[in-house]
């Protein structure tokens, strides 16, 4: 009789959801991630104006033909189930009524405590899932970091990051992808 190591157990989004439903994350702030759930770090005050703002900003900035939804559920993949800060996808709140959005025009994370695990995981992640444009609002730096052009990387922890990377400062504008108008850097910063 061998050896057995101990290996981690990983969640299908089904799993998560039931574990949902039956209230086992009541209070909590988690995602699942690549089959583990995570659990997120409480939200300070700048970050939860940065939500603000950027509800402000990225609402007008797509118009009618698109939902901006704040923290709610993307199903990226059968294990991998995240709450970006926004993710704008195509269509009306009523389309999602039964299903979550598997896709989106673009993604944003607010990041302060966060910000390595934006950069990295969330980057790494969402790129996999070929979101096409990432943004981080980095309250750190107080600039938003703008990722374009999904590509494999094996040194990236998910296998895949952003070939490309501009940052942006206040006084600076994004023209967001299928937007009607730009948004001003400094809408999203507190």
């Amino acid at each position: 009789m061998g050896i057995h190591e101990p290996k981690t157990r990983r969640w299908t989004r089904a799993e998560y959801y039931q574990m949902a439903d039956l209230g086992w994350f009541q209070g909590q702030r988690v995602q699942l991630i690549e089959g583990e759930i995570v659990e997120m770090s409480p939200m300070g005050n700048p970050h939860a104006a940065a939500i603000r703002l950027g509800s402000r900003a990225l609402d007008p900035a797509f118009g009618p033909n698109f939902d901006v939804r704040p923290q709610l559920p993307l199903d990226l993949s059968p294990i991998s189930v995240p709450e970006p800060d926004f993710a704008v996808v195509a269509g009306h709140p009523r389309d999602y009524l039964e299903k979550a959005p598997t896709t989106a025009t673009l993604v944003v994370e607010v990041a302060d405590s966060s910000l390595e695990y934006d950069r990295n995981e969330k980057a790494s992640l969402y790129a996999k899932a070929g979101l096409t444009e990432y943004w981080i609002v980095n309250l750190v730096d107080r600039v938003v970091e703008v990722l374009t052009v999904p590509r494999r990387d094996p040194t990236a922890v998910f296998g895949h990051s952003y070939a490309r990377r501009e940052v942006k400062s206040p006084g600076e504008t994004i023209r967001p992808p299928e937007a009607e108008r730009d948004v001003a850097v400094a809408d999203l910063l507190p």
